[in-house]
């Protein structure tokens, strides 16, 4: 390292000194140190999948956009159709580059007269730049920089957050009232929180958004509900493995497409057709003619896991590679996410992982490997 070098220490979350007095081991990820576990990765995993698990993501970043043309100035830039996102409700979404490469995949929400989106830790920088360069001089971008954000999720998670006495505001639905994807801004306590009926775990539950100075007091009023534990980064990314779902800077980057990822989804029927989004030729010609690869759920057999890296073979042809992969804490053995050739990626093809020189049998299964408990509309009581 040369002398002009400039090392740059993590960054710390609002609630730093709260994880480690509740023994969180802490470590570097996304520029900030994070916890990734407080007594054990698999009992963390398994409390949230009975209970509910606090996640403290406020790594990640949180942007309002408003002005008179927001729709418009947002749909140039994302592959969604606003005209169809009704207020208080959220979307997946993404960002594209102009060859139609994955930049980011994040939420949005109608917020009324504003939207709200949610971003990646680790690119929001680079989102907020390639935002404010590209959004017209008269739309407002904002970086809520003094908010956190808690992920309160598993089955138990609609109750205890229910116990809290949250106030909807401009006569809302009730936190028992929320379908997944719904989106309400409380109060608790004179405190404002927004909150999403949404996470990233596979399981019902809430992203709370909630004033950085005020963290710490809702933190302390949840995990002070005998189903609530603090559960860490290691955790979090077993649970969304089994839920299927892609981690950014893994399963997703610039070399990535939305349609080879199986994101398509994320781009509404409007928006496919009518295109006018940053890499749109690419996109509709992918969705009319196919990709060459195809991202797919892989089961494994015996105990080892494949980790992100690993090759894929059938027979003695490398055929794909692993974005994602570990040991599944509720199938019992271990799975793995990866790209492979299409001719490969048809449900119940056998391939081959090779991990410390071994290989390891493989076969294509549907994701998710875990099915969702999504509160989903219709569900609602």
């Amino acid at each position: 390292m040369s002398e002009s070098e400039e090392i740059i220490e993590p960054e710390t979350l609002p609630l730093d000194g709260w994880h480690r007095a509740r023994g969180a081991r802490m470590v570097p990820f996304a520029g900030y140190e994070m916890p990734i576990q407080y007594e054990g990765i698999l009992a963390e995993h398994e409390w949230t999948r009975s209970h509910a698990g606090l996640f403290d993501v406020s790594h990640m970043g949180q942007l309002e956009v408003s002005g008179e043309d927001a729709t418009e100035a947002l749909e140039a830039l994302l592959p969604i159709d606003l005209s169809t996102l009704k207020p208080g409700r959220q979307r997946y979404s993404l960002l594209l580059d102009e060859n139609g490469g994955v930049l980011d995949d994040l939420m949005v929400t109608n917020a009324g007269e504003r939207f709200y989106l949610v971003v990646n830790g680790a690119t929001k920088w680079d989102d907020i730049a390639h935002l404010r360069e590209h959004l017209p001089d008269d739309i407002t971008l904002n970086h809520l920089a003094d908010d956190a954000l808690l992920a309160l999720q598993g089955p138990e998670a609609a109750e205890v957050l229910g116990q809290l006495g949250l106030e909807p505001a401009n006569s809302g639905p009730r936190v028992a009232d929320m379908a997944f994807m719904d989106a309400v801004e409380f109060g608790w306590n004179g405190v404002p929180l927004r909150v999403s009926r949404s996470g990233y775990t596979g399981e019902d539950g809430f992203e709370i958004s909630v004033p950085a100075d005020q963290a710490e007091a809702l933190a302390e009023a949840l995990c002070a509900q005998p189903e609530v534990k603090p559960i860490g980064l290691g955790a979090r990314d077993s649970l969304r493995l089994e839920a299927g779902l892609p981690l950014y800077g893994h399963d997703l980057s610039p070399g990535t497409s939305p349609v080879e990822a199986g994101l398509t989804f994320g781009i509404n029927k409007r928006r496919r057709s009518e295109g006018g989004f940053p890499g749109a030729e690419r996109i509709q010609r992918e969705l009319a003619e196919g990709t060459k690869r195809h991202w797919v759920g892989l089961a494994l057999e015996g105990r080892m896991a494949a980790r992100e890296g690993a090759d894929v073979y059938a027979g003695d042809d490398k055929v794909g590679t692993v974005t994602s992969g570990g040991f599944s804490p509720t199938l019992g053995h271990p799975i793995a996410m990866a790209y492979v050739d299409a001719a490969h990626a048809g449900e119940g093809t056998a391939l081959e992982l090779e991990v410390r020189g071994k290989r390891l049998p493989a076969r294509v299964v549907p994701t998710p490997f875990v099915p969702h408990r999504y509160h989903r509309k219709g569900a609602a009581k």
